[in-house]
Order: C-alpha cells, then structure tokens, then sequence
C-alpha cells in the first residue's frame, strides 16, 4: 500500500515535463515579443532616417540589404552557394528599366513586378539546370550561366550596351505618387524591402524552412526520411532569384540606371561578402553586412583611399573571417548569450 510519502514525489515527477514545457513554452513567448518590439523599433528609425541621411543613400542601401537577404536564403539556410547571382540583380534592373522607359505612362509597380517576374523566371531556368549538382560544382554553373547572361545584357540592343540604359523614369506609383519625390520614393523603397524581409523570414520560420535547413544539415538523411530535396532546393533557389530581381528592379528606379554593374560577377562576390561579413544563417547578419559595405564604398569613394576601396574590404573580409567566424551579427549573438543568460 502506497503511503502519502511515496505519492507526493511520483506526482511531481509526473508534473517536471508538463511543467518545463510551459517554462520552454513561455520562455518563446517572451524571446518572440522581445524580436517584434526590436524590429519596430528598427522600423521607426528607418521612417525618421531620411530626414538625417541622405535619402538616395539609404535607398541604395534598402536594396543592397534586400538582395544580401535573398542570397542569404539560398547559403544560409538552403546551403547553396551560387556565384551568378547578379544574373538575377540586372536582369530585375534592365526588364524594369525597358519597360518603364519603353512604355510611357507604365506605373512604376507595373515595371518593378515586370523586373520580379523575369527574374524568378530566370532563376527557374538556372535552377533546373544546376540544382542537381552539389558544392562547387553548382557554384560554377551559376557563374558560367551568369557570365552568358551578362554576355546577352552587351549584346542586346535594348541595354545600352557598356553605356548601360540612362534616365529611367520613375514613374508615378499607384498612378497618384511622382516617384520623382526622394522622400515619396524612399518609403516606397522601405515598404518593398519590409515585405521582402517578411517573406523571407516566414519562409524560415515555416515547416518548409525547417526542412531546407535539414537539407542544409544532413541531405541523405533528409532523403531517407522520403523529403523531394531537389524540388525544395529549386523552389529556395526561385524564390531567392525572385527577391534578388526585386531589389535589382527597385534599384534600377532609385538611380534611374540599370548598368552592366549589377550583372558582373564582381557584383555576385560582393553580395557574399555583404552575407559572410554580416553573419550566414542569421536574419539581420545581411542587413548589417551590407550597411557595412556600402557605408564604407560611399565613404571612401569619396576621400584620397577612392582607388583603395576594394582592397580595404578584402582586408576587412579577411579579417572577419579569421576573427568572426559566424560574421558580426553571429558574434554579437554568441556574447550576448554568454554575459546575458
């Protein structure tokens, strides 16, 4: 016969799991509120920024950030790495500013949807032909696919060739806002970039992002437990091109110019640094590699170090990756879980 003694410890080890879920539960709970409080609070000072910055800057900036973000998906969580990813960049950029140049009148978020639409389908096309390869071996077909495109974009007589396509419009949005505005077009460049940004972190934060990151992790097991891995990486591959297109398309209405720039390969090496330097796999790691990395071009561009840029962001890439493993944003992250527990 069981004495009241005996049931008091079964009862509360039959409690301790039940309990510890609620504490783990509670625990996501408050971590999930604290992100949505800093991300509006990010987003406030984005909406006062450009009455202290320059808007065109932070234009160029939204857009460098969006792209890096996209990339992001496709290395961080889908552990692709593709070198042709400018591919998707310019060809946003050059559909957006043919069609906005060609026909005129054309809304200025008809043109920027043309430039999304052609990527994506752009990017399906390089996704069939490379997503069954693996390693470097993918990462060279994207750059040989790229560098044909690029070859298209000189040749084509609707680009401009190596004087690129000049003076896009930039239309009116909705057919009642003049884009021609900074102000009026910077917070339409910030509502594109939030609604990239959303996509893509619901894209993580999904069962579908779960499994790209047990692709990422273990693919054999991921095939073993009867997952299509070569559908999932090609939809991560189209969705990352068609978020990449987005930003090439805005951009192209930001500067009124879309350049053979955006489609050289320089342009694909310099979103990996933007994603290395901010932190692979994490949500702002991107965002905050390309701030980096444009604040220091625009910076130095304009000193006595102009002809130096290049060489002083290999410099610091090489020096974030000996010291910073996991990029800023990861590295910050480990020491505030390690002095804030």
């Amino acid at each position: 016969m069981m004495t009241q003694e005996s049931v008091q410890p079964a009862a509360v080890q039959a409690a301790s799991p039940q309990v510890k879920a609620n504490a783990e539960r509670e625990r996501r709970r408050a971590a999930r509120r604290r992100q949505h409080f800093f991300y509006l609070a990010l987003l406030g000072v984005a909406m006062v920024a450009p009455m202290l910055v320059y808007p065109v800057f932070l234009m160029k900036l939204l857009c460098f950030a969006l792209f890096a973000c996209a990339f992001n998906l496709l290395l961080g969580y889908a552990g692709l790495l593709s070198f042709g990813h400018a591919a998707f960049f310019a060809c946003g950029g050059y559909i957006t500013g043919y069609m906005l140049s060609t026909y005129s009148g054309l809304n200025t978020e008809l043109g920027i949807i043309a430039g999304t639409l052609a990527s994506t389908v752009l990017g399906l096309v390089f996704g069939v032909l490379a997503i069954r390869r693996q390693g470097i071996y993918f990462a060279m077909i994207t750059l040989a696919l790229a560098q044909m495109v690029f070859f298209v974009f000189v040749q084509a007589p609707f680009t401009g060739g190596e004087n690129g396509m000049q003076g896009v419009p930039r239309g009116h949005l909705f057919g009642l806002f003049d884009m021609q505005n900074n102000m009026a077009l910077y917070y339409f460049v910030l509502a594109v970039f939030v609604l990239g940004f959303m996509i893509i972190q619901r894209t993580i934060h999904s069962p579908y992002g779960q499994v790209l990151k047990a692709i990422r992790e273990n693919e054999p097991r991921a095939i073993s437990l009867g997952y299509n891995v070569d559908a999932h990486k090609l939809l991560a591959f189209v969705i990352s091109a068609a978020l990449t297109g987005l930003a090439g398309s805005t951009k192209t209405v930001v500067f009124q110019l879309a350049s053979l720039t955006d489609a050289h390969w320089h342009m694909s090496g310099e979103v990996i640094l933007m994603t290395l330097l901010g932190g692979v796999g994490t949500i702002l790691g991107p965002v905050v590699g390309a701030t980096v990395v444009v604040t220091l071009q625009s910076s130095l561009s304009n000193g006595p170090l102009g002809e130096w840029v290049h060489v002083i962001l290999g410099v610091i890439f090489v020096l974030c990756v000996l010291l910073f493993r996991s990029g800023i944003v990861g590295w910050v992250e480990r020491l505030i879980r390690r002095n804030f527990k």
